[in-house]
């Protein structure tokens, strides 16, 4: 029988509210579990995109921030510590967000399988567009090469599990600013030479965000072998 995962969508949504709303969903399934209570599916995936914000991971460093409060203010960026792995990374508007909220125990007992699979995932989709991504070893995420052979990052990954469930999760960029990376050293990887880039960087157009959205649940639920509803 395969996993039912429920697929949400929340459109664009304010960091904080989606960070409250995701934590509610995944402790509704560490609870269930803990109390044995049965419910009808095995896990959620949310997509949206988030107004401009930075997040840092546990095992992130402050530093690799550059803007202090006040000129994050001026410039209406917020700013999050938050519990999932990673260092620093932006979200904004045409961004494709996506937290996938899963009881990992219906697969498998891997973290390192789990975001190899969402690498695939991103790898899978981004190649429908005729992009060539990648894994770089010794990094987590998605990468890709420009016309002059450097590498750069495309989609940075960073989850949080707890009793084996999943949230937290990707960040694609498809259409987003990417200057506002500059305030920030992103994935605190300071290498002579990576840098970040998007879908319609690289393809010199805008991409339609719902046609990114339609290929990643066809291609989770084949890499993840589940059935979206």
């Amino acid at each position: 029988m395969r996993n039912i995962v429920t697929y949400q969508d929340w459109h664009l949504i304010d960091y904080k509210d989606a960070w409250d709303r995701q934590t509610e969903l995944h402790q509704r399934l560490v609870s269930a579990k803990r109390s044995g209570e049965r419910i009808s599916f095995n896990g959620c995936v949310i997509l949206c995109e988030h107004y401009p914000v930075y997040t840092l991971g546990k095992s992130g460093s402050e530093d690799h921030l550059l803007l202090d409060a006040k000129q994050r203010e001026r410039q209406g960026l917020q700013f999050y510590r938050i519990n999932r792995g990673g260092d620093i990374t932006h979200h904004g508007p045409g961004q494709l967000v996506g937290y996938p909220i899963l009881d990992l125990e219906y697969w498998y007992r891997d973290v390192h399988r789990y975001v190899r699979n969402i690498e695939q995932v991103i790898i899978d989709v981004v190649d429908k567009f005729g992009i060539r991504g990648f894994r770089l070893e010794g990094y987590t995420g998605v990468w890709t090469e420009d016309n002059t052979g450097k590498h750069k990052k495309i989609c940075a990954i960073g989850v949080h599990l707890s009793r084996w469930v999943s949230m937290h999760g990707f960040a694609l960029n498809v259409n987003n600013n990417l200057d506002l990376f500059q305030h920030i050293i992103p994935c605190g990887i300071q290498e002579e030479g990576k840098a970040i880039t998007s879908m319609s960087k690289i393809l010199n157009k805008d991409i339609l965000m719902e046609e990114v959205k339609r290929e990643f649940a066809i291609t989770f639920a084949r890499i993840f072998e589940c059935e979206l509803i």
